[in-house]
């Protein structure tokens, strides 16, 4: 048993996915980006904040999170703020290449390990009228980028290289190394 520190449903289901019994905690940290700071470097600080919010206020079980941000041309792109956010996000990722950077993070009581996933997905292109119409949906809403790969976005998607559970917002290869590494099981560690 461990404890994810995420209010994603997308992230229960995946760890569900790979047979990890869970417990939600949801951690309440600030999540901007420092000034200059590095995609690869913000996730990290912001997937071992979450992890180490939550394991200060109950150190019971291992705790395991996850951070995602969307990358074009070395900026980076969070959950929109609203509407027009939303649709200019979508605008520029229209017809390129982005890549989508995941750390995950378990604390358990022997230190901090991290992991880092990194891939590129490619949109066809969008019209302006595409992009609204989307985030009517209400799905573009709490997601980096503002898309989820998993919903009406993958219709979007030309490509993916990298790891489609990275793009979702927690890499499985990576998530299954850390818990191994402590100890704890998952599908693939408990096969006779």
């Amino acid at each position: 048993m461990i404890r994810l520190a995420s209010a994603s449903p997308r992230r229960h289901e995946l760890l569900t996915q790979i047979g990890v019994p869970h417990v939600i905690t949801v951690p309440h940290i600030n999540e901007s980006a420092l000034p200059g700071e590095r995609p690869a470097d913000y996730v990290q600080r912001i997937a071992r904040a979450k992890a180490e919010a939550v394991w200060k206020g109950d150190s019971s079980l291992p705790v395991l999170s996850a951070d995602t941000t969307v990358v074009l041309n070395g900026e980076m792109f969070g959950k929109p703020s609203g509407r027009e956010h939303a649709i200019d996000m979508l605008a520029r990722l229209s017809g390129k290449t982005h890549e989508v950077m995941t750390a995950v993070v378990l604390v358990p009581a022997s230190g901090t390990a991290v992991r880092m996933n990194a891939s590129e997905v490619r949109f066809r292109t969008l019209t302006l009228e595409e992009c609204a119409a989307y985030w009517e949906t209400g799905e573009p809403r709490d997601k980096a980028g503002g898309y989820a790969i998993q919903g009406r976005a993958a219709v979007s998607v030309e490509s993916i290289t990298g790891s489609y559970s990275g793009v979702m917002g927690l890499p499985l290869f990576e998530t299954a190394a850390l818990l191994r590494e402590a100890g704890i099981d998952s599908w693939s560690t408990m096969a006779p």
